[in-house]
């Protein structure tokens, strides 16, 4: 991988020395530990959004299923729980 750019930010002093110290412990230049960083940020936020996106998949597919009249009501849910509820009791 080509390591063309020239990445410049702004840190507290404390927060730098304390960064060097670190990867210097760790016998990995910094830049290294921030490309790291960098890879592992980009990886969270696209599973955030891959994770939203299929919540939202659910959603849509539950109220399509709700409008086609294919939803059951709350007090349905319930009761088959209750009954479940009731089955493990009396098998325990």
């Amino acid at each position: 991988m080509s390591k063309a750019a020239i990445f410049t930010m702004k840190l507290e002093p404390d927060l730098r020395a304390a960064f060097m110290a670190e990867a210097e412990a760790s016998h990995r230049p910094a830049s290294q530990v921030v490309r790291e960083l960098m890879r592992d940020f980009i990886q969270q936020q696209q599973a955030q959004r891959e994770h939203s996106a299929f919540l939202q998949r659910k959603v849509d597919a539950a109220r399509i299923s709700v409008q086609q009249g294919q939803g059951r009501s709350n007090a349905a849910v319930d009761a088959d729980f209750a009954a479940r509820r009731a089955r493990i009791t009396d098998q325990a």
